[in-house]
């Protein structure tokens, strides 16, 4: 039997965060088309 893997503390806050800026991108994006319309206000 292998042992379990251990995660850095690190890499595990880096990731936790870059899912909420992801989250919160996507729900800009919901946003701004709910809005406006585009999915990218302002370009054509």
């Amino acid at each position: 039997m292998s042992k379990p893997k251990f995660i850095e503390k690190e890499k595990l806050v880096a990731e936790q965060l870059n899912g909420r800026f992801a989250m919160l991108g996507f729900i800009a994006a919901v946003g701004a088309y709910l809005t406006t319309g585009q999915i990218i206000p302002g370009f054509v």
